[in-house]
């Protein structure tokens, strides 16, 4: 008899929870988007000596490129730690450049996501699972009755 690791359960936000979580989910994205941005930044400048070098290393050039690959490798590490964050979170990271994530929620019985980009003052929009960023919708609330 076999048993298969338990599935964890999905968690779902209402845009009151979503708004709630924003504060240390923008802390989170805000570092991802840097390492992000710094990423590419360093991997564009090692592209490019090491394509004016045409593949004609000496090696002292290849030893002063080893710390440089190294602290790509350690900032690439941190960056999943921060994914990993959030989806611990229940958030999805969707464009660690953008800052964009969605979280998961349930509107009128089926699964959407509310959508946050860094820059964004509050969750305010949501979208179809399958839409994407294109389908974002402004995200408009019932008042609620007493």
């Amino acid at each position: 008899m076999s048993t298969k690791p338990a599935k964890r359960s999905r968690k779902y936000f209402t845009p009151a929870e979503a708004n709630a979580a924003l504060p240390l989910v923008q802390a989170i994205v805000r570092d991802i988007a840097d390492l992000a941005q710094d990423l590419r930044e360093r991997q564009e400048r090692l592209h490019g000596l090491l394509k004016s070098e045409r593949g004609a290393l000496g090696e002292a050039y290849r030893e002063e490129l080893k710390p440089i690959q190294e602290e790509l490798e350690r900032k690439k590490e941190r960056l999943m730690e921060c994914a990993k964050e959030l989806e611990n979170l229940g958030v999805e990271l969707k464009d660690p450049n953008t800052g964009l994530v969605d979280f998961p929620a349930m509107m009128d019985g089926h699964e959407v996501y509310l959508c946050w980009r860094l820059g964004e003052s509050k969750v305010a929009f949501w979208h179809e699972i399958e839409a994407g960023f294109a389908g974002r919708q402004k995200l408009i609330l019932k008042p609620q009755t007493n």
